[in-house]
């Protein structure tokens, strides 16, 4: 009997290997896709082909994060705890074997009384049913908090992606503007030199290069930052020798109808992970339930006896079963009546507040999105023949150089706008998409089962 038991080996932590694997992480297209397949994850086929060796794309960096992210790690390790509990959990307890010795005082031939026993717990209400339905109810449950983890890190890449591209063009856009002050400060201070331009005029060219200067230096401060946190998204180490491309593409547009955003019902109910791992967890609190009821009729205790006594052997039977007419079990019974209904109430409401937030998001994209094609339609040409002009003027000495640093720099204001204009609107855009949920496409496999 004991042959079937298991021995403990115990397993000491190594930081020191743990740090040094981390750090010579490679993105190897084959070992990133094969993980991706094995897992049969369905957000795979939103990326084209990976190949990290020209730079790593959005769509790239997400599949990164889905196989090294550390919180999607510790997310399919509660998933296979939760499988290991789904496998063994309709399982017999084991036999009970006892033996009772007395003897007897008196003086007899035989003083001895022995009575070994041999007891099985045999379930007649359907207990173990029930545990099975509420453990693989369970793993399913844990199946879905992984896809819900990885749908949320899928979009945290995203959002981080968009901040990030948005704060290189930031820096980009004021790198162009320091440059145009440079030579505007050498001009200008010729002209005060030479007493054409008061030495006032040609100071603010100057004050407003020192500023800029120093405000680029907390724009390339913030590129870093979120540039890290994006390696710390994706599971990197932050010396990860790898090169980001940046990329501020608007995810699609959902659906709109009559210039008014129509909300998805059918789409969030069926594509959202959140909801999905609410019925999941409906699910469970229905397996509990069932389970509690069938505990209320307790297993039937039965087993062979044998006994000796003053001599004489014995054979019978043992066997005994609780009475479930004082507890029953109805405390447990009660919780688990009350659980359902909070289970059912969490769906519910969370599919009330997820349309809301979705006809939010989609009139805050449509208004981000009339909003940027306003501001590169109009405002964009205007600044820039606003800022042709006070050159010309200039040059034919008809103009003065404070219109032409107010025409700079509310240049350089109106493509800052732009820019965080569109990063409001595809984070808007993301937003939609995320609470909308993944497309998953009919696979193959469902195709050919449903074809009759």
């Amino acid at each position: 009997m004991l042959a079937g038991c298991q021995s403990y080996e115990p397993r000491p932590l190594d930081a020191a290997a743990h740090r040094d694997a981390w750090h010579a992480r490679t993105l190897e297209a084959g070992s990133i896709r094969g993980f991706l397949e094995r897992m049969d994850r369905d957000l795979t086929g939103q990326v084209g082909e990976f190949d990290p060796t020209d730079g790593l794309s959005l769509g790239e960096g997400q599949l990164v994060a889905l196989v090294f992210n550390p919180g999607l790690r510790l997310a399919r390790l509660h998933g296979g705890q939760a499988a290991a509990t789904a496998e063994h959990a309709s399982l017999w307890a084991d036999p009970k074997l006892s033996v009772s010795a007395l003897r007897i005082t008196e003086s007899v031939p035989d003083r001895w009384v022995v009575t070994p026993g041999l007891t099985f717990s045999i379930p007649i209400s359907g207990r173990l049913a029930a545990e099975q339905g509420l453990a693989d109810a369970t793993y399913r449950a844990a199946e879905h908090r992984t896809l819900e983890a990885e749908w949320a890190v899928w979009d945290a890449v995203r959002r981080a992606w968009f901040e990030w591209s948005a704060a290189r063009l930031r820096v980009e856009e004021t790198e162009r503007l320091i440059d145009a002050l440079d030579t505007l400060v050498r001009t200008t201070s010729q002209l005060a030199e030479s007493g054409e331009l008061p030495r006032t005029e040609a100071s603010l060219f100057l004050v407003e290069q020192a500023q800029r200067k120093n405000g680029l230096r907390r724009l390339r401060g913030d590129v870093a930052v979120v540039e890290y946190q994006l390696l710390a998204h994706m599971g990197l180490a932050p010396d990860a020798p790898v090169t980001l491309l940046p990329s501020l593409a608007l995810p699609p547009e959902n659906a709109v109808v009559g210039g008014a955003p129509a909300v998805p019902r059918a789409m969030i109910g069926e594509r959202n992970p959140s909801l999905a791992r609410l019925r999941a967890e409906y699910e469970v609190a229905e397996q509990a339930l069932r389970r509690e009821i069938a505990k209320q009729y307790p297993d039937l205790t039965l087993g062979p006896q044998y006994e000796t006594d003053a001599g004489q052997s014995r054979v019978g039977l043992m066997g005994g079963i609780p009475l479930p007419f004082l507890n029953a079990n109805r405390q447990a019974i009660a919780e688990a009546r009350v659980g359902r209904e909070i289970a059912r109430a969490a769906l519910e409401t969370e599919y009330e507040s997820l349309a809301g937030r979705w006809v939010a998001a989609a009139v805050r994209a449509e208004a981000l999105a009339g909003q940027r094609a306003e501001i590169e339609a109009v405002l964009v040409p205007l600044v820039d023949r606003q800022l042709e002009d006070a050159l010309q003027l200039i040059q034919l000495g008809e103009g003065t150089s404070l219109v032409l640093l107010e025409s700079l720099t509310r240049a350089h204001q109106t493509k800052r706008e732009l820019i965080e204009t569109r990063l409001a609107e595809a984070l808007a855009r993301a937003s939609l998409e995320y609470l909308t949920g993944p497309f998953i496409p009919e696979r193959p496999s469902d195709a050919k089962q449903e074809t009759p």
